[in-house]
């Protein structure tokens, strides 16, 4: 076994699965809606890449789940990819439907309340406290 059959495994159609680091393969295509599943009752979470200076990750949500309130010292950038969801900002409810995005700014209170099963990707850039 060499060193690249240690770091990939193969699932049952021969495709290459994800490194062992958790990041997604790199100078592979991957289609971003079906990297995460929906779990029942569940917020499921996946990094694809995180590093110093930011992260970006994809989430499941499923019927009646959603995030409680926090805030962020980092913009984040939330896209929705499948369903549709009630992005709430200072009060302020966003609702966004799949292709939709939205910055939500630093320190700013937020949470998502929940809107059906949905997905999105989170991506947040480490540029310094704002």
């Amino acid at each position: 076994m060499n060193i690249t059959d240690k770091k990939e495994k193969i699932n049952k159609t021969g495709s290459k699965k994800k490194p062992v680091n958790g990041d997604l393969e790199k100078s592979t295509s991957h289609i971003i809606v079906e990297i995460i599943e929906y779990m029942a009752n569940a917020v499921v979470t996946k990094t694809i890449i995180k590093k110093s200076t930011g992260n970006r990750s994809v989430m499941s949500f499923d019927s009646g789940e959603g995030l409680t309130e926090k805030t962020s010292p980092f913009d984040t950038f939330a896209q929705i990819i499948d369903g549709k969801a009630d992005i709430v900002i200072d009060k302020v409810s966003n609702l966004l439907e799949s292709g939709q995005g939205i910055i939500i700014p630093a320190h700013s209170p937020n949470f998502i309340k929940p809107n059906g099963r949905f997905k999105m990707i989170l991506t947040v850039i480490k540029s310094g406290y704002e």
